[in-house]
């Protein structure tokens, strides 16, 4: 089940926090780059942040989350991320197609990930984004940018 996550409620923000510290270190370590925003963020971070956050929950627990910010008609994903106990499990998927599927007026969603977060860039690559270009964020650690444009008019 997804539903909205209140981060300004500090029991939330505590959950989100862990969560997301024990998924961003994998990707820190499949990068080689530790220095990455989510795993410099602490409660009041979370608590104070323009992102509107949505978890995945199994038996009442948060086992997965995806934050995002809408920007004119953009959808702009901030995070995504799951306990790595519940890696492969497809969550990061019913969560990229639950904000797929949120808002039929914006028009285009935005995301970036280490380059080599191979999952990631595979999870985005097979749901029809395209990479747009990529970012140099330290020496020889890049970002890689992805849009998909959503079609609300289907073919008849």
């Amino acid at each position: 089940m997804i539903r909205k996550l209140d981060v300004k409620n500090m029991d939330t923000a505590k959950q989100v926090l862990d969560l997301q510290m024990a998924s961003y270190i994998i990707e820190a370590k499949l990068i080689d780059f530790y220095d990455i925003p989510p795993l410099k963020d602490d409660v009041e971070n979370l608590r104070v942040c323009d992102e509107i956050f949505f978890g995945y929950f199994e038996a009442g627990e948060i086992i997965g989350l995806i934050s995002l910010k809408h920007i004119n008609n953009i959808i702009d994903i901030h995070r995504v991320a799951v306990y790595p106990e519940h890696f492969r499990k497809g969550i990061a998927q019913n969560l990229l197609t639950f904000i797929e599927n949120l808002d039929i007026s914006k028009q285009k969603i935005i995301v970036s990930t280490g380059k080599n977060n191979f999952p990631a860039v595979n999870l985005y690559l097979k749901n029809g984004y395209e990479i747009t270009g990529e970012t140099e964020i330290a020496k020889g650690i890049f970002i890689l940018n992805f849009e998909k444009e959503i079609n609300r008019n289907p073919a008849l």
